[in-house]
């Protein structure tokens, strides 16, 4: 498999795996990036082939401006993705990352015909929901660092007191911030795959309220779990969920076409 450095760049976990029969596109929160699930095929089923998504000015792609805008992501996003969705595929997102994923799951549908098999959403209030905070990808450095820790947590002490480090990642934390923050949701037909949604029980900005509004978006099945911790569960409880996307992935292997007929 010839891959484009485009596509590496975007895609940089992914090889010639021929075995794969459902392919799982994970995107993570905003500042985060594609370490977040480095760890995620060991505890998977072997023909689910996972594909964390790098976003530019995350991670290895430093060097590269950030998107701002929900839209133009997407649609770039989209056209990367487009060759590989080619065998069942679902998608993961913690946080902002199940928003562009939810997003990216229309455009696929609306632009290419084809439709996720299954769509699993962490810690991310519905889309149709909106905000009930002030935005912050407007404030000062300081403040802005402050005031993420202070509604989501999540900023390690050594990383928060690194002015070095932190001059490095605030931009795309801003940019992710500025990008969830304007983002506007638009009416379509709901999706027709299953949603699983996930939630930390303590979790200060995201309330099982909040999780549940995503039904809304499913003519699927739909299903809650909560699991103990806050905004960022997902590293403490990695084996339970890792072992919930098993049970969620394992019946759509190789039995759904991405093709397949929408529900009027």
């Amino acid at each position: 498999m010839d891959l484009a450095p485009e596509t590496v760049a975007w895609l940089p976990s992914l090889r010639a795996n021929s075995g794969a029969r459902l392919r799982l596109f994970c995107l993570a929160h905003a500042g985060g990036g594609a370490s977040l699930f480095c760890r995620w095929s060991a505890g998977l089923p072997a023909a689910i082939e996972i594909l964390p998504v790098q976003l530019p000015g995350h991670q290895q792609r430093l060097s590269e401006p950030p998107y701002r805008e929900m839209e133009p992501l997407v649609e770039a996003l989209s056209r990367v993705v487009q060759p590989y969705v080619d065998v069942p595929f679902a998608l993961f997102g913690h946080s902002m990352g199940a928003l562009i994923g939810f997003e990216l799951a229309r455009r696929l549908r609306r632009q290419y015909g084809v439709q996720a098999a299954g769509f699993l959403v962490a810690a991310c209030r519905a889309p149709q929901l909106p905000l009930p905070q002030p935005s912050l990808h407007e404030l000062p450095d300081a403040e802005l660092i402050a005031a993420v820790q202070r509604r989501f947590g999540g900023v390690p002490e050594q990383v928060a007191g690194d002015a070095e480090l932190m001059r490095l990642l605030v931009p795309a934390l801003r940019a992710d911030l500025a990008m969830v923050e304007t983002y506007r949701y638009g009416e379509e037909v709901p999706l027709s795959c299953p949603i699983c949604v996930l939630g930390g029980t303590d979790d200060p900005e995201v309330a099982a309220s909040d999780l549940a509004a995503w039904r809304r978006q499913t003519y699927g099945s739909f299903s809650l779990r909560m699991f103990p911790g806050g905004h960022f569960f997902l590293d403490a409880a990695r084996g339970s969920i890792l072992r919930l996307v098993s049970r969620q992935l394992e019946p759509l292997l190789g039995g759904f076409s991405p093709g397949g007929a929408e529900r009027p």
